[in-house]
């Protein structure tokens, strides 16, 4: 029993060490210009959004760049880890902002892009609190909202969706399935019922 806590142990640090170094290359491309943040989101608003004023207030619309919604005026509109959390949001959808009268944000999922299904390992960064989950040769940041809300907790299998095709820094959290070293004394299981999954 101590051996095998011992190897799931190494697993993890294994999985944490792949993601920080992933994120380190990521962070390393954005400081050299090779990459900036948040300029696909950007060019995809700037082509397909749009700003209106309206007698209930103004609307925007935008792209989700996993974390906020990007508009097609270069600003960045601040969206709820609850609702996008819920509502599955993937990098790449497209959203409308409704800025009511009162100071009110309405969010509405307009064009959900297409999505596909991985199973990947959640890692969590020690020194930022930050959540990944790798799946495949890719490391995916996913929202704290998400996590919290399935109750994962680093080593657990998840079900992520991500664009189909384009790649992502941000997936959406699906499911969470438990580790065994994280529920003594239970088997696996789905956090909530999901479709038929395939491992990428």
């Amino acid at each position: 029993m101590e051996n095998e806590q011992t190897v799931q142990q190494i697993k993890r640090l294994i999985i944490s060490a792949e993601s920080n170094l992933k994120e380190a290359r990521e962070l390393l491309a954005v400081v050299s210009g090779e990459q900036e943040p948040g300029m696909d989101a950007l060019s995809e608003a700037r082509e397909t959004g749009s700003v209106s004023a309206t007698p209930e207030g103004k609307i925007i619309e935008g792209v989700f760049d996993g974390q906020n919604m990007v508009g097609p005026d270069g600003k960045m509109y601040s969206v709820p880890a609850n609702y996008a959390s819920k509502s599955k949001l993937v990098e790449g959808d497209r959203l409308k902002l409704t800025i009511t009268n009162d100071g009110s944000f309405i969010y509405k999922q307009i064009g959900p892009i297409d999505r596909q299904r991985l199973i990947g390992v959640l890692s969590k960064d020690d020194t930022t609190n930050d959540y990944r989950v790798v799946a495949g040769d890719h490391s995916y940041r996913v929202l704290l909202a998400s996590v919290t809300y399935f109750k994962g907790e680093a080593g657990d299998e998840v079900v992520i969706l991500v664009p189909k095709d384009k790649t992502s820094r941000w997936a959406a959290v699906e499911n969470i399935i438990k580790a065994l070293s994280n529920v003594p004394g239970t088997v696996p299981v789905l956090a909530t019922a999901g479709d038929d999954l395939e491992h990428p």
